[in-house]
């Protein structure tokens, strides 16, 4: 089978590496790719990016499967496209991606099928924005409406900052028609989890447990970012509290959108805030797998991959059962120097070693340029490594990453603090 996954990211090198290792897979093309995946045993990058092109490309090469990595495509409506040319693609489509394309949508969603979140209201208009904050009072979270890659959220502690992110929103449009509308939300107290699971419409199968890292700087200091590492499992989702997120959260959010009429193909991923009496709520959905979450749960799967997406796209998810390796795995992210405000391009990149069965080190933000690696982006690798603890897992990641050179390169050397932390409270 010759397969294509769309997109350039880390969750995509992962994706395409996993796929590529199935017995029934002869090749996987990456399109556009990245300069990880141009290397990868396997794999081949393909410099396309339109969805009539990448059609076209499906049929010229018999692709028999697509799978979409980034949220954009899929609220651009790539999954309608290929579906209607008769072509294999596994993702939602563009009227079930508005759960992340759009808050305003998503929150409207939650409160009308029950799902437990945040209070919120939604505005187009500053004045109003911030006459609701003085109303509420802080601390509050300010997001853009659309799809703003991960930056468009800001957890605001006093008024002042909550009306500064307005009027960066709204006022002057930082973040493009993205943030013609914000939501104003309730601040939640409690701990971030992420839970992503498979649906095939009516079915769901969960994902290994994980949890992300936002902010840029150690002790969750700085700037929200796309994500600076992730882990998996996540101690802190327990049987018990995986039990209430599946009843109270996925299978209404999956029922719901059968409901609406339009069924839900694809990962789905819940960002869930739970509080200290284990109380799951849902900050957000996204319509894909998380970045950096795909890279260490993507390390665990024992299972062929191409066959639970078989399973999905057949509506047979019941019938499937993933097979996770017993240990961790965490990822550090290495981001360019300036990330995330102006991340910087063109930096050399040395001292990334071979695969080995324990460690792979995922590509985002790189291109060959000649015989070298460069940046071309601002998280540029994913170093993640296998434990039979979470504390052997982050010893090992970090080793590799003392041996990457990238000037000016920013990581985070606390990656997996809380899942430690919850792991020495619950011994």
């Amino acid at each position: 089978m010759k397969l294509l996954v769309i997109g350039s990211g880390g969750r995509e090198h992962a994706l395409a590496w996993k796929l590529a290792s199935s017995p029934r897979v002869q090749k996987v093309f990456v399109a556009p790719g990245n300069g990880g995946t141009a290397t990868e045993t396997g794999v081949q990058n393909v410099q396309i990016s339109g969805t009539r092109e990448l059609i076209e490309f499906a049929r010229r090469e018999n692709i028999q499967l697509t799978v979409v990595g980034p949220e954009a495509p899929l609220a651009e409506g790539i999954v309608d496209a290929f579906r209607d040319a008769g072509l294999k693609i596994f993702g939602p489509t563009r009227a079930a991606a508005q759960l992340e394309s759009s808050k305003d949508f998503a929150k409207r969603f939650m409160v009308r099928h029950g799902l437990p979140t945040a209070r919120h209201r939604s505005f187009d208009d500053a004045a109003a924005a911030k006459a609701y904050v003085a109303e509420q009072g802080a601390p509050i979270v300010v997001k853009a409406d659309g799809l703003a890659a991960g930056k468009g959220v800001v957890v605001a502690a006093t008024r002042d900052e909550a009306n500064a992110a307005i009027d960066a929103m709204l006022g002057e449009r930082r973040f493009g028609a993205a943030g013609a509308r914000v939501v104003i939300e309730e601040f939640l107290a409690g701990e971030e989890a992420s839970f992503i699971v498979m649906c095939d419409g009516t079915h769901v199968l969960p994902m290994a447990t994980s949890q992300d890292h936002k902010r840029l700087r150690d002790g969750d200091q700085g700037p929200n970012t796309g994500g600076m590492g992730a882990y998996s499992p996540a101690p802190l989702v327990t049987p018990k509290i995986h039990a209430r997120v599946m009843r109270d959260i996925i299978l209404p959010a999956v029922n719901g959108l059968a409901q609406d009429g339009t069924p839900y193909v694809g990962f789905l991923y819940a960002g869930l805030m739970i509080d200290a009496a284990g109380t799951p709520r849902t900050l957000e959905f996204n319509c894909r797998l998380g970045d950096p979450e795909a890279q260490p749960i993507l390390l665990r799967l024992k299972s062929d991959l191409l066959e639970l997406i078989e399973h999905a796209l057949a509506g047979t998810l019941d019938q499937a059962e993933a097979e996770w390796d017993r240990r961790g795995a965490l990822g550090v992210v290495l981001a360019a120097a300036g990330y995330p405000e102006e991340p910087r391009k063109g930096d050399r990149i040395d001292g990334i070693p071979a695969p080995a069965p324990d460690c792979r080190v995922f590509h985002a933000g790189t291109r060959l340029q000649g015989d070298a690696l460069v940046t071309s982006g601002g998280r540029v690798l994913c170093v993640t490594a296998l434990g039979d603890s979470l504390r052997i897992a982050r010893t090992r990641a970090y080793e590799i990453v003392e041996r990457i050179r990238l000037d000016g390169m920013q990581f985070r050397r606390d990656i997996g603090h809380r899942g430690l932390k919850s792991r020495a409270s619950s011994s």
